[in-house]
């Protein structure tokens, strides 16, 4: 297991076309095996196309992308994108859901639901394992998302704004269940959110994007025990440290939106 290692990386959408997009410019930076990393930036700068990037799913125009040393040519089993909503198939109970990647893999069906229902109890499903997604919470559709994922046998976990859909008790409920999900696996954790609470409460590093085209602003180490407290001066510190970090960058992003929009209504 090694690290994820961006080099000089570029995304345009759109190349030669009236719609072409530069969404990330020359970004470099590393994730280092079992490290938790929480990437947070304007909206628009990049994020969720940097989580298809390092998942294989889309590839740069430019730079490289390697994990383990080896370039990231295409999707993987060890790479798994978990989305906002939890992309759960609504006609498969709990457990075939979370069987679903063991079964495209050919693993018989007795040994996947052995495997499925272990994860399932790991992340507190068991007792709802032939339930169908529509009758769990929000919460916890969530949890049997994260679930498929481990039971798949993914070391990085990639994360764009998972909890973002979630009132705020479950918010931080899911929260701290990830962390003891991370903190008990060794995984590695990529993590989008538009929340600067949220970065300063789960990431051991935040990376700061600017606005559009998405460039490296900041990385920044938190050095907080955990559990973390939300009200400490620590916690306010980094969370008037995001802050501040951002508001250009924000500011920036919203004039660039307006001034786009202005131009597409004279344009019509």
């Amino acid at each position: 297991m090694g690290e994820i290692v961006c080099t000089n990386v570029t995304k345009v959408w759109g190349v030669g076309t009236t719609r072409e997009v530069a969404a990330l410019e020359n970004v470099s930076f590393s994730v280092r095996h079992g490290e938790f990393v929480v990437v947070i930036g304007p909206s628009g700068c990049g994020k969720s196309t940097l989580l298809m990037l390092l998942s294989g799913l889309e590839m740069p125009t430019g730079g490289t992308i390697t994990y383990n040393g080896e370039p990231i040519t295409g999707p993987d089993a060890d790479r798994s994108l978990i989305f906002q909503q939890p992309s759960l198939f609504p006609w498969r109970s709990t457990i075939d859901n979370v069987a679903f990647g063991l079964q495209l893999r050919g693993v018989p069906r007795k040994e996947r639901r052995q495997q499925a229902e272990k994860f399932l109890r790991q992340v507190g499903l068991r007792e709802f394992a032939n339930k169908h997604p529509h009758e769990l919470s929000g919460g916890m559709q969530q949890r049997a998302a994260i679930a498929r994922a481990l039971c798949l046998g993914a070391d990085v976990l990639l994360m764009d704004e998972p909890f973002a859909a979630l009132d705020v008790q479950t918010r931080f409920h899911m929260q701290s269940f990830l962390l003891d999900i991370w903190l008990g696996s060794g995984k590695t954790v990529v993590f989008v959110t538009h929340h600067i609470d949220e970065a300063a409460y789960l990431a051991d590093r935040v990376v700061i994007f600017t606005a559009r085209p998405g460039r490296l602003l900041d990385s920044v180490d938190i050095d907080m025990p955990r559990p973390r407290n939300v009200i400490s001066p620590d916690f306010e510190r980094y969370r008037a440290l995001f802050v501040e970090r951002l508001r250009s960058e924000v500011t920036r992003a919203f004039q660039e939106q307006e001034l786009a929009e202005m131009l597409d209504t004279r344009i019509k």
